[in-house]
Formats: structure tokens, sequence, C-alpha cells
């Protein structure tokens, strides 16, 4: 992994972002939005989408390490998002989640932050909402990254 500012990234300066939607439209969206998007944040570095349609397919990615933020629909088969939660927390450096739902609404960004979402994202996607809340994510996740980074550091030394 290579260092990109403060934060840390995939080979080659990748920002790596894992998407796990069972529904094809969904992720060819997702596929489009990251093609065709000048992000706001790390413009230099590209953004890479890796993409998983259920929990299993998901959780080999994760233990690699380097996903940085993870998009989750709400229903998984197997699972749900809540399980995911679950599975991120087991990570040394979980990434930030994002629960998408066709039904997205107050109860369920309230239940998604309660339980250790970083957001909600309503499908289908739009690319501007996108955008912005996998770059803000991005960020609050390189700070936290940084942080762990630094205490670890501190107390080698």
């Amino acid at each position: 992994m290579s260092s990109m500012g403060a934060f840390e990234t995939g080979a080659a300066g990748d920002i790596l972002v894992l998407s796990v939607l069972p529904a094809q439209e969904d992720h060819a969206a997702l596929n489009s939005i990251f093609r065709d998007s000048n992000w706001p944040l790390c413009p230099g570095s590209p953004w890479v989408l890796k993409s998983s349609r259920n929990l299993n397919e998901a959780l080999p990615i994760l233990r690699n390490g380097g996903i940085s933020v993870v998009v989750c629909e709400r229903d998984l088969q197997p699972g749900t998002w809540q399980n995911m939660v679950e599975a991120l927390a087991l990570l040394p450096d979980p990434p930030y989640l994002i629960v998408t739902s066709r039904h997205a609404d107050d109860r369920l960004w309230v239940e998604a932050l309660n339980l250790g979402a970083y957001d909600v994202l309503q499908t289908p996607f739009h690319a501007g909402e996108v955008t912005r809340t996998l770059s803000c994510a991005w960020s609050r996740w390189g700070e936290q990254h940084q942080s762990k980074v630094s205490k670890a550091a501190k107390s080698v030394a």
C-alpha cells in the first residue's frame, strides 16, 4: 500500500471501495458513477470499485485489507447490513460503511448511524450524492486510520 498525503491507499495510490449489492442494476449504476465522476477529494488517485453480491463474497475481500469504504445494501441474502457491521467490527482497521436502500427513510438512517454505519444512500443512486458521501467517508476513514497509526507509533517509541 502507498501513502497519499495523510491517508493510506491501495496499490499505486488507488482508493478502494467495496460494493456489496445483490441487484445488478445497482452495481451497474455505481460502476458508471465511478467511471464518469470527478472525485472532490484526492483527484490524482483512482477510485477503484470492487464488487460482491453478498456478505460471503465480501468477507475475503475485506480480510485482504485496503478497503476504506463499503457500500452495502440494507437487505443482503443471506444476512443484512447489521451482519456487515458485525463483520467490519472484527477487522483491525475497519472501513466505513454506507448502507443503501430503495426505501431509505429517517428510521433506517437513525438505526444505521446508531449501530455504526457512516451514512445511508437511497437507490437509485444519484452521482453527486454518491461522490459526496463516499469522499466524506473516505476522508473520515483516513483521519481515523492516521490517528491509529500515530498512536501505534507513539506506543512503540
